[in-house]
């Protein structure tokens, strides 16, 4: 655990200084409930260690779980996991998509003030749980940002700029990414540095890659473990434009587990998968060097925040 003034990312056990982490599941779930997800909740904590226990044994040290508030995150549980599985778990407070909660739920956030949640969730715990968030979790839509995006994503840059938090937004397919930069880098002022772009392996559009790795974001290429996606055998190639581009240092790297199915201990690919699957194939495209570098010290600087508290 770490003390004092410097960067640390802040897990479920407490804050550790970012070479602790190690390789780095930069974006999966150990916990998710959603109604668009019926029948395949992963509700499951003996599951969940199991699948924890076979990262640890491929290598794997960190897992940052992109669940957000409202959708099963299971905080209180997440602490006892880490220890038993030795592994770095960080916890996310942020809001998906609308279609994942009720109408209820949403009037109830407006009420109470969605920013506030945030912050309390980063610096005082989930719930009762006292477990801190380490991240903010939002998303976008296909190729746009409703107004339901925009509440979020706002109140994400409120929650950064009390905090120093980064935020992890979900692309809808890869796409909408310069929006999401326009709005909350140019138009909120959020350090691109902070912003994490997620699955833009779904969406392989060379030009918007650079771009926003040229704007400083980070670009996660993640989802391995996700079925029917035509673009994955495109990743290799586009990890290496980016590299060539001067840009190895922005990328990172995640397994994004959504579904009990997926789950290697129900006979998916899981959190295993992007350790003895993906790891070599993007070896042999771009050398260990490079993928070494996106599974420990990106990943390490991309969720380091100097916290207030």
């Amino acid at each position: 655990m770490v003390s004092g003034a410097g960067p640390a990312v802040r897990t479920v056990t407490g804050d550790i200084a970012p070479s602790a982490l190690g390789v780095c599941d930069a974006h999966d779930h150990l916990f998710l409930r959603s109604p668009q997800l019926p029948g395949q909740e992963l509700d499951s904590a003996r599951a969940a260690a199991e699948e924890l226990a076979a990262f640890r044994a491929a290598g794997g040290r960190g897992l940052i779980q992109w669940t957000p508030h409202g959708m099963g995150r299971r905080a209180a549980e997440l602490p006892a996991l880490a220890r038993a599985t030795d592994t770095r778990i960080v916890a996310a407070t942020g809001l998906h998509q609308a279609v994942h909660y009720d109408e209820d739920t949403l009037a109830a956030l407006r009420t109470q003030g969605l920013a506030a949640l945030f912050v309390r969730e980063l610096t005082d715990g989930i719930a009762d749980s006292g477990v801190r968030a380490g991240l903010i979790k939002v998303a976008g839509g296909f190729h746009t940002l409703d107004a339901h995006a925009r509440w979020t994503m706002t109140a994400a840059a409120e929650a950064h700029r009390a905090t120093g938090a980064p935020i992890a937004v979900h692309l809808e397919l890869g796409t909408g990414a310069e929006d999401v930069l326009d709005l909350l880098c140019a138009d909120l002022e959020v350090p691109p540095a902070k912003v994490i772009l997620g699955h833009l392996n779904r969406f392989p559009d060379l030009d918007v890659h650079l771009r926003a790795a040229a704007a400083g974001a980070y670009l996660a290429f993640d989802g391995p473990s996700r079925a029917h996606h035509a673009t994955d055998w495109r990743m290799p190639d586009a990890v290496r434009a980016l590299a060539d581009a001067g840009h190895g240092a922005r990328l990172l790297l995640g397994g994004d587990t959504t579904t009990a199915a997926a789950r290697s201990v129900h006979g998916g690919p899981g959190l295993p998968h992007l350790l003895r699957g993906v790891r070599p194939r993007l070896e042999r495209a771009v050398g260990k060097e490079l993928v070494d570098r996106m599974l420990t010290v990106n990943a390490a600087a991309a969720f380091a925040v100097e916290w207030p508290v």
